[in-house]
């Protein structure tokens, strides 16, 4: 299996997203958190699936919930930038590698 590393800041968004679907309806933010690990495994699987949007930075969606995962295909494995709330400020993650 590839190496999958997280950019700090894609990880807080993990995390802050998990949290406040958990504080919407308990049990939503572990849903969401097997959505994103899913979608992972599917970048893992098949990385060069996802849609190339800038450079080498490519995008999946996330079932079910308005989310994207936007990652790098580095040769050491894929590297996560963003964990992108699709409602949000579209750019906002350029920048990090």
């Amino acid at each position: 299996m590839a190496r999958v590393s997280y950019h700090r800041l894609a990880r807080r968004e993990l995390n802050e997203s998990a949290q406040f679907y958990n504080s919407e309806s308990p049990g939503l933010g572990s849903a969401f958190l097997d959505e994103v690990e899913r979608c992972t495994q599917a970048i893992v699987d098949y990385p060069e699936a996802g849609s190339l949007i800038i450079g080498a930075v490519r995008r999946r969606l996330v079932l079910r919930f308005p989310y994207a995962i936007l990652y790098t295909i580095k040769q050491d494995g894929l590297r996560v930038l963003a964990v992108m709330n699709l409602k949000r400020r579209p750019m906002y993650w350029v920048g990090r590698e």
